[in-house]
């Protein structure tokens, strides 16, 4: 029998706002230590910054399927990434799972990954992995405008996001700045537009009186109660919610062709550098580009599969049909602590 050991612990409270490199590697040293050795006994070591009531299933799948024993610790993927880089070569995670490619690529640039079999890499198209070849795409996900139509009417919605420090969007948005994808976005704008005009749109938010939740899913929950007219979430979470319950009055709403409020994300896998599971982690992450896992991440979480040819579910548009910007995922990650520090320079902080 498969000895499953799931480690749904997460490391430290998450932060009321988002705190700096320097401080979150000194509160992550100290968790690591607290922890101790947590190798699982020769299991594959797994860090899923991926909820667990979102992959855990799968998760058990592989285990099941391939009569590998794996360890899971969960935690915020930046939380993750920074434990790993602090944990440097006594990290016991083999492999590293995020929900965000700024994550990831931020231990490329620490040296923290190994180069992923080219097999592995071509199961997905090139803009969905590292162009470093040390992560891969897993799923897609699309960033948008979540609204409650009883109280937006479509013809008022913003065309750009940049609109939305506009005074007629007054109290009317939700955000949340410790949310990776929201730092992945707030980092593809520092790249586009730099860091100054970046800040000015995060201050025209708060001073517009933009509200900050915990994450995507309170958003979505907000919008639904009408607690608040909109909010910028991932593509899938009000899918999800419809789907539990069709008369919700929410609908996405995209934006104008390019605009950088439609940036299409991946949650991806990484093989962590030093790992003594080298040919496990290669299999788990091949085998989440699989048919079934692709499956899954369509029919179960709602998002863009991106390897096997599986289509993504019913009612979702293509996803070469969504406005995206052109954006170099590879790029997301240079600079974690400049963007977490430029949030909080803008007085945006976490629910």
């Amino acid at each position: 029998m498969v000895a499953l050991a799931i480690v749904a612990r997460v490391l430290t409270p998450r932060p009321r706002r988002v705190i700096g490199l320097a401080a979150a590697l000194a509160v992550f040293a100290a968790a690591g230590a607290a922890c101790g050795d947590d190798d699982g006994d020769g299991a594959l070591t797994i860090y899923s910054g991926r909820n667990e009531d979102l992959i855990g299933p799968l998760l058990q799948t592989f285990a099941e399927d391939t009569g590998i024993d794996i360890d899971v610790k969960y935690a915020d993927s930046a939380e993750l990434a920074l434990l790993i880089d602090t944990e440097g070569e006594q990290s016991p995670a083999d492999v590293f799972v995020s929900q965000s490619p700024g994550a990831m690529d931020y231990l490329t640039v620490k040296d923290r990954l190994d180069v992923l079999s080219q097999d592995v890499l071509d199961a997905v198209p090139e803009q969905f992995r590292s162009s470093e070849g040390e992560w891969v795409g897993l799923s897609g996900r699309a960033r948008t405008l979540v609204y409650n139509t009883d109280m937006v009417s479509e013809a008022d919605l913003p065309a750009s996001v940049l609109d939305l420090t506009d005074p007629r969007y007054e109290d009317m948005v939700a955000v949340a700045p410790t949310n990776v994808s929201f730092q992945d976005f707030v980092t593809a704008m520092r790249q586009n537009l730099g860091d100054e005009a970046t800040l000015e749109y995060l201050r025209g938010l708060r001073d517009n009186g933009a509200e900050a939740y915990r994450d995507n899913n309170s958003i979505v929950q907000a919008v639904a109660r009408g607690e608040i007219a909109m909010g910028l979430v991932n593509h899938y979470y009000n899918v999800r919610a419809k789907a539990e319950d069709p008369s919700l009055p929410t609908e996405n709403h995209f934006f104008a062709d390019g605009d950088l409020g439609n940036l299409i994300l991946v949650t991806g896998a990484a093989k962590v550098a030093g790992n003594g599971h080298t040919g496990e982690a290669e299999e788990f992450i091949g085998y989440m580009l699989g048919a079934d896992a692709q499956t899954y991440f369509s029919e179960q979480t709602k998002e863009y599969p991106l390897a096997a040819g599986v289509e993504p579910a019913e009612g979702l548009p293509p996803l070469e049909s969504i406005p995206a910007p052109t954006e170099d995922l590879s790029s997301l990650g240079t600079d974690l602590e400049g963007t977490t520090a430029l949030i909080r320079e803008a007085g945006l902080t976490g629910a």
